[in-house]
């Protein structure tokens, strides 16, 4: 990009006396004078949709402006590092530094094997900024499960024999496991004791059994 400089000094030629012949304007001189200021036109932007080369430089807009202004370089990597203060969690599914990505900080590898989780001070678990915790293996504790059923002894009375026709006094004996005895004017049947019964489960190890879907990622810490 060239500036027009002027290469006859014409108000000069004016200050001369006359019949002096450096006060005659000379048309080789115009004519310089114009391709002069062609040139450094020819080498300028146009105000309208310009096209810049080389290494253009503008004035840096103060942090927050949020106008049509031009942002420079400086602006940007000053809006970056606002994005990602000291102490800040940068994420990406590659391995790149982001010191090498946004050129500033110092980040340190963070959260190794490890999923993110929200502040919860009501919450003991959760409530120390990087606070760690939790295990991926998932254990079954042994246990045993005790149930008791009880029967109570009981009696069956009968009516007398003269109302069961064909049975008589003597009584009649039935076999089987009901226990069933008739004698004479009544029967009784055997009296249970009650029923125990125990169910008992071994414990046992589930490993990676409380993993949620995952997906592996790098996390970075800005340290500096």
């Amino acid at each position: 990009m060239a500036n027009y400089l002027k290469a006859t000094d014409f108000a000069a030629k004016d200050a001369l006396l006359s019949g002096d012949p450096n006060k005659i304007v000379k048309g080789t001189e115009i004519n310089d004078e114009f391709d002069s200021i062609q040139t450094a036109i020819n080498s300028k932007a146009n105000s309208g949709s310009p096209t810049f080369t080389g290494t253009p430089a503008a004035p840096t807009a103060v942090f927050g402006t949020t106008t049509t202004q031009i942002a420079t370089t400086a602006f940007v990597q000053a809006a970056l590092e606002a994005v990602y203060p000291v102490g800040s969690i940068y994420i990406s599914s590659t391995v790149t530094n982001p010191a090498t990505t946004f050129g500033f900080g110092t980040w340190a590898a963070f959260g190794a094997g490890k999923v993110l989780i929200g502040q919860d001070t009501g919450d003991t678990a959760f409530d120390t900024l990087e606070e760690t915790g939790g295990s991926k293996d998932a254990v079954v504790v042994s246990h045993t499960h005790t149930a008791t059923v009880t029967d109570p002894a009981h009696r069956h009375l009968s009516s007398t024999g003269d109302e069961f026709p064909g049975f008589g006094t003597n009584g009649i004996s039935s076999p089987g496991p009901s226990g069933i005895r008739y004698d004479g004017r009544g029967y009784t049947s055997t009296e249970y004791t009650g029923i125990t019964v125990a169910n008992s489960t071994t414990g046992s190890s589930g490993t990676n059994a409380n993993l949620q879907p995952y997906v592996v990622v790098k996390m970075w810490k800005r340290t500096a």
